[in-house]
């Protein structure tokens, strides 16, 4: 800490730092320490009581005395830059895929299932709507191209992020990845879906810089697979995507595409 700054600041980082880490910090020497006790609980409660009501399942994982050692840690050594509550998960993201590094009691899939967690409450808080989006409603599919909602994030994972808790904890990630997609839709209620490696390649295809038309996209997936009949793969494709629209994660196609036939 620098020896010019005056003697209330350096007051204020002393203070701060005794209610992050009180085992490492002594209070201050003209403060009671039942009174700073006031403090500690105060700060440290107020976060961890709002990370395990944003990430439940974790904290389930967890239990309470491994969750409050977990919330100790990231008390004590993470710095945050911001104040405000909603982009506090964001930070605890932050720690847990960059700062905290390998814990013997950490389950393999903290990382994960943190991320997982979090897109919930991102994708909750997100200011944009879907009719933002310039989408035709009445568009063909498969002749046009399909518009992704953004408020759908397509997911990949090693571990099943959805089906983890207290119940169900794999040491070990499936061979199969996990493909989801979660989304926001026109009724702000966010949901996932998971997906086979079929449909999650078409929405990757989807998502790219230069989107092909639904036909285009599914051919080539028919490709890659060396399906015998890729009319099979078309049609069972054009289901998918007429599901995909009903969920709002395809919005439609867009502007000036084709519409439907009849």
């Amino acid at each position: 800490m620098p020896a010019e700054q005056p003697d209330f600041i350096r007051r204020q980082y002393a203070f701060a730092a005794h209610i992050r880490d009180p085992g490492a910090n002594t209070g201050p020497a003209d403060v009671e320490d039942r009174r700073m006790g006031i403090y500690r609980e105060l700060f440290f409660n107020n976060v961890s009581g709002f990370l395990a009501g944003t990430f439940p399942v974790l904290h389930d994982i967890y239990g309470e005395a491994a969750w409050d050692r977990l919330m100790r840690d990231y008390f004590a050594t993470h710095r945050a830059h911001t104040p405000l509550f909603l982009q506090m998960p964001q930070e605890f993201l932050k720690y847990v895929e960059e700062e905290r590094g390998e814990v013997a009691d950490d389950p393999p899939f903290l990382g994960e299932l943190a991320h997982y967690e979090w897109v919930e409450l991102a994708l909750a808080v997100d200011t944009r709507e879907i009719d933002d989006t310039p989408a035709r409603d009445d568009g063909d599919l498969l002749e046009g191209r399909p518009v992704l909602s953004p408020l759908a994030w397509p997911l990949a994972y090693g571990f099943p992020v959805h089906r983890l808790g207290a119940d169900y904890q794999p040491r070990e990630a499936p061979a199969q990845p996990t493909y989801l997609v979660v989304y926001r839709d026109r009724a702000d209620h966010v949901g996932f879906l998971e997906l086979n490696p079929v449909t999650a390649r078409l929405i990757e295809l989807l998502n790219g810089d230069a989107p092909p038309t639904g036909r285009e996209a599914l051919a080539q997936i028919a490709g890659e697979l060396n399906h015998p009949d890729p009319q099979v793969v078309v049609a069972g494709g054009t289901q998918i995507l007429t599901d995909l629209k009903a969920r709002d994660i395809v919005l439609g196609t867009a502007p000036g595409g084709i519409p439907p036939a009849g």
